[in-house]
């Protein structure tokens, strides 16, 4: 446990992708194969159910740390995090232990289900009076099922590919059901993920291996520089650039892969998708993007509306899909290229041909989960660039301009030809600072992660109040950010663990790719991706935008 915990502080302290998975990488060399398995369920998104009733913990919580409910409850309101609310405030350990992690969740944590309601609160303060502060943070986070640290399953994956030697890939078709809700990984498990490849699951053609991705570069320029740089738009494949997932469907042998760009099996998540992919025939891969597509029954020929990303992140964190799950927020693949074909590997055929063979193949399956990307024409780009002037109303993100005669290539190359991405503009408000807490790594003696609100009313109106929307770090200069760390720190209402309320002095412009309504946060309205565009020095807080001026930026 105390492994574990070390491992959690350090990824929890950089921001960096390489000390990550350095940390990683340590951590897997010296554990215990079964400490290792429990760390790897946990790390790649694994959550036992339920284990303690919240309510239950808080109570316990707020007992022994001597406070009145009021006051425990305003600091898990600064705070934000129950588990680390608890492990803040409570007193310092009386006793040790030398239990690993396998131990401290076998032994200790699961049994916690079946434990008499009457017995758990002695149950619960005998463990965590053995545990130091940041086990103590880990160990709550476990029990309330808020597990999560700033690793992602493909960190997780190649960090298991380092240590074992093998392709990363591979580990990842191995980690697929790892994490399931009813899994309790042991050290065989840990040993089948690491051992060496196997004939089977190195022949192609039998294999779930995706290629991969070819990426697009950002294209920002001028509309009339558009001729001189990219020529005629009759030598580009334009399609919208959809908001979804990027995705390959995968099947050989009679199986279906699906895989995200992060290289991360998704399969299990779209069920629709995976019986889609039955239906084609072996040797197949489609590149193309997951998206949630509500059908127009009153349209002739039952086209539908793609739904904003909001709608397809409902679906990305429910741990079971039920069945109204999947009628309510139904998803297809908008299919933009073949890349294999009865086990022939296409990538090197001109984009205009995988594309041409893709459209026969859809047109011949006729499948409702399987559909073209629509190609986008235009005789100029400024007949394009007014089409994309429609693309926000659509929920897409812009257009993608693909050369006509470019091969497939592997990541950002431009030795085969080239996919640019002609992303819109960002939305954007005037928000005010209200919330402030340090970052990490380099940035872990500033105060560098900010809550932004803006106003509930007009100027003028009586009473009116700051409501959060928004939480951003990025797009200030380390000069900026040394000046708003400064202002952060004399102008400190109060302070609850990491966190710091500040009085409202602050405006920034926050840009942001998406909108959308959420019954889940107070101001009603959830942004994509914010980011601070720039400070508004020139600006007070009265004169900071309001929800109106949100809402009026809610797709219609």
């Amino acid at each position: 446990m105390k492994a574990f915990a070390a491992l959690y502080r350090e990824l929890d302290a950089t921001t960096s992708s390489l000390a990550k998975q350095a940390a990683l990488q340590r951590y897997l060399q010296n554990a215990a194969a079964a400490d290792a398995a429990w760390a790897i369920y946990f790390l790649a998104g694994g959550k036992p159910r339920q284990l303690v009733p919240a309510k239950l913990l808080r109570r316990l919580a707020q007992e022994a740390a001597g406070l009145p409910e009021w006051l425990f409850e305003e600091s898990y309101e600064s705070v934000g995090d129950l588990a680390e609310t608890m492990a803040l405030l409570l007193p310092p350990p009386t006793g040790q232990h030398e239990l690993g992690l396998a131990l401290w969740v076998e032994q200790r944590l699961l049994p916690l289900r079946k434990t008499a309601p009457e017995s758990l609160g002695d149950t619960l303060r005998g463990q965590w009076e053995q545990l130091a502060l940041d086990e103590r943070l880990v160990y709550f986070k476990l029990i309330t099922g808020g597990f999560r640290v700033g690793v992602s399953r493909l960190q997780v994956t190649q960090a298991l590919a380092a240590v074992a030697g093998i392709d990363a890939k591979r580990v990842a078709q191995r980690l697929m059901g790892y994490t399931h809700i009813s899994s309790q990984p042991g050290a065989a498990h840990y040993a089948r993920l690491i051992e060496p490849e196997n004939t089977s699951e190195q022949n192609q053609q039998t294999s779930g291996q995706p290629y991969p991705f070819f990426l697009a570069h950002p294209f920002h320029r001028p509309l009339d520089q558009f001729d001189a740089l990219l020529g005629a738009p009759a030598d580009w494949i334009v399609e919208w650039k959809w908001d979804g997932i990027r995705a390959q469907l995968v099947k050989r042998a009679g199986q279906v892969w699906l895989w995200s760009r992060g290289e991360e099996l998704v399969t299990e998540r779209f069920p629709e998708l995976a019986q889609m992919g039955e239906v084609l025939p072996d040797g197949t891969v489609l590149d193309g993007e997951i998206v949630v597509w509500r059908r127009d029954e009153a349209s002739p020929c039952g086209t539908g509306n793609v739904q904003p990303f909001a709608d397809l992140q409902k679906r990305i964190g429910r741990k079971t899909l039920g069945a109204k799950l999947l009628r309510d927020i139904p998803v297809v693949l908008l299919a933009y290229d073949l890349l294999e074909w009865q086990q022939r590997d296409l990538r090197a055929l001109p984009q205009e041909q995988r594309r041409a063979q893709l459209d026969t193949l859809i047109g011949d399956l006729r499948h409702p989960a399987l559909l073209s990307s629509p190609m986008l024409n235009g005789g100029s780009w400024q007949d394009l660039a007014v089409q994309r002037e429609a693309a926000r109303a659509m929920g897409v993100e812009g257009m993608m301009l693909k050369q006509r005669q470019s091969h497939y290539g592997v990541g950002r190359t431009r030795d085969v030809g080239l996919w640019w991405k002609w992303k819109i503009d960002p939305l954007s408000v005037d928000a005010v600072l209200i919330y402030a807490q340090r970052g990490h790594g380099r940035r872990a003696s500033l105060y560098s992660d900010y809550t932004f609100a803006v106003w509930d009313g007009a100027s003028g109106q009586p009473e009116r109040k700051l409501v959060p929307f928004a939480k951003a770090y990025s797009g200030l200069t380390d000069a900026e950010m040394a000046r708003v760390d400064a202002v952060i720190r004399k102008t400190t209402v109060e302070s609850f663990g990491p966190v710091r309320s500040v009085k409202p002095t602050l405006v920034f412009e926050l840009g942001f790719e998406g909108i959308a309504r959420s019954s889940r946060h107070k101001s009603g309205i959830a942004v994509r991706f914010p980011r601070m565009l720039r400070w508004r020095e020139d600006k007070t807080v009265e004169d900071a935008d309001t929800l109106e001026t949100l809402a009026a930026l809610l797709p219609t």
